[in-house]
């Protein structure tokens, strides 16, 4: 095999064409570090309203947690839901209540 950056000064000759051609020989595989790129794996994915689906990671778990997804955002359903942490938006409630009376 004939070396890359021998290749690299013949052919580029100084003018310019380095990072394309830079690009063009880690495409082909002349220019990577080996071993230290993830496994990239299916990983099962689960929602809080009971959706669950595939997809591909490189996460260490095999099961993923999620609170929304594509079936219950509202971006996509077109409804709308709130989400209620440690009960901050029945507080605002009972205040916005409390000044209207």
């Amino acid at each position: 095999m004939t070396d890359p950056w021998a290749i690299l000064v013949r052919t580029t000759g100084g003018n310019g064409a380095v990072l394309p051609f830079l690009r063009f020989l880690r495409i082909m595989g002349f220019i990577m570090r080996k071993d230290i790129h993830p496994s990239y794996h299916e990983v099962k994915v689960s929602c809080a309203c009971g959706n669950s689906f595939a997809v591909g990671s490189a996460s260490p778990k095999d099961e993923l947690a999620i609170e929304i997804c594509s079936h219950c955002h509202p971006f996509y359903t077109g409804g709308s839901k709130i989400v209620d942490t440690a009960g901050r938006v029945e507080k605002f409630r009972q205040r916005l209540t409390k000044k209207k009376a």
